[in-house]
């Protein structure tokens, strides 16, 4: 288990109950993803936290694979799953490259808050676009650190958080340098919203 699997593993408790910090940018993302899916999808997630997204999106797919590198958060989610009566939504400990993802192509790909913290960011967009069917469909929401106005304070206080373990890997992006990537690893923009935030929610199509 990587360390930031075991930052996580820590957070989960408190991460499931933490509030959202912004209602209104939640509720437009989910309103924006829903308009890029279909009822007959087969979607995968990565970075799916304790599972709220993934069960709020259940309605408007045929079944939706959800993956966190933590363990924790995936029991949390799956006693949610449980609880809620979901029948189409699978949650599995993973990273984006591991076999227990399957080899079934995908209709989308969701990364909601994940993008930024993945040590290998290229590599692991590529690995998203070859689980995905021609055509198939990124869809992401990435805080963009390099646009935040206090980006100057983050860059000198996350180091010192990460050295006792407090933050896990974090890169520091504009959301232009998000969209090179995507369109680096195989993929067209087909839109990006900031909808006042630093945060760039974006849709791409394998080609």
């Amino acid at each position: 288990m990587t360390t930031d699997a075991k930052f996580w593993d820590r957070a989960a408790a408190k991460y499931a109950l933490s509030p959202i910090k912004d209602q209104d940018a939640y509720e437009h993302t989910l309103a924006e993803t829903r308009r890029h899916l279909s009822s007959g999808d087969r979607v995968l997630e990565i970075g799916c936290g304790t599972g709220a997204t993934a069960l709020l999106l259940a309605p408007c797919v045929a079944t939706l694979i959800a993956s966190d590198i933590s363990g924790n958060m995936i029991e949390i989610a799956r006693d949610k799953t449980s609880a809620q009566h979901v029948t189409n939504v699978e949650f599995v400990q993973a990273v984006p490259v591991d076999p227990k993802l399957g080899t079934q192509p995908y209709d989308a790909v969701l990364g909601f808050n994940i993008l930024h913290l993945l040590d290998d960011l290229s590599g692991d967009l590529k690995v998203l676009r070859d689980r995905l069917k021609p055509g198939g469909l990124l869809i992401s929401k990435t805080p963009c650190l390099a646009d935040w106005s206090y980006r100057f304070v983050a860059r000198a206080a996350i180091p010192i958080m990460q050295f006792f373990g407090r933050a896990p890997y974090v890169s520091f992006l504009s959301g232009d340098e998000v969209e090179a990537k995507i369109t680096a690893a195989g993929f067209e923009i087909v839109t990006a919203d900031n909808h006042n935030s630093f945060s760039r929610f974006i849709v791409a199509r394998k080609i």
